[in-house]
């Protein structure tokens, strides 16, 4: 297969990524940031894009399957519109373009608790993106909605107290469903959703995600 990431310099998007090169499954891997990155590899190619110039790039958006993790936090962004511009805006037209390029299968990482509804704007954000690539038709799409993710090496403070808080409720049986998750395994079970045979809109959170890679809660 043909793997194509956006997103490929999150925590999530470089655990999947190692995993994809390492995947005999998946014979080229290409990539789209907005930086170049140290990383060479027979089976990689990287495109240094900017996302507002689409007609630059949407002729490589080629591939069998396009794995979406691109994504950042409000302080990162500065504000909502540019949080809603990387967060929805670019992940939507990529989306609509790998779709349009004849792009088959697209695995996207949402949120947990996503809404169209929301009363949140980060959820409602993602939950807006989630209806609106469900509507390109995709042969296969797998929403995964994770609860709180554990980053290595994290430097997000808020995340990283929370990340605590649900685990100790955890260790007396509270929150199980909001268990935190390594960004490894949600890569690993993206990877899964691939390879299982079906067509049609799967979403997937905490307790299936585990699943995925044969881990019983």
């Amino acid at each position: 297969m043909h793997a194509l990431i956006i997103g490929a310099t999150g925590a999530t998007g470089k655990d999947l990524l190692d995993l994809l090169l390492e995947d005999d499954s998946f014979h080229q891997v290409d990539i789209f940031v907005r930086r170049d990155l140290p990383i060479q590899h027979e089976k990689l190619k990287v495109h240094v894009i900017d996302f507002n110039q689409s007609e630059h790039w949407k002729h490589l958006v080629k591939g069998d399957v396009l794995f979406s993790c691109l994504g950042t936090t409000l302080k990162a962004a500065g504000s909502k519109e540019a949080q809603w511009k990387i967060d929805y805006d670019y992940q939507y037209q990529f989306a609509k373009t790998a779709r349009d390029n004849n792009v088959n299968t697209y695995v996207l990482i949402s949120s947990g608790g996503s809404s169209p509804n929301s009363l949140f704007f980060y959820t409602r954000m993602k939950g807006k993106l989630e209806e609106a690539v469900k509507a390109l038709g995709f042969q296969k799409l797998s929403i995964f909605n994770p609860p709180v993710l554990i980053r290595k090496n994290s430097d997000r403070p808020i995340e990283v107290a929370g990340m605590k808080a649900i685990q100790f409720f955890n260790k007396f049986g509270l929150l199980r469903s909001q268990e935190p998750l390594q960004t490894e395994i949600l890569a690993q079970a993206m990877i899964h959703s691939v390879k299982t045979k079906g067509s049609g809109i799967f979403t997937l959170e905490g307790k299936a995600i585990r699943e995925c890679v044969g881990i019983k809660q």
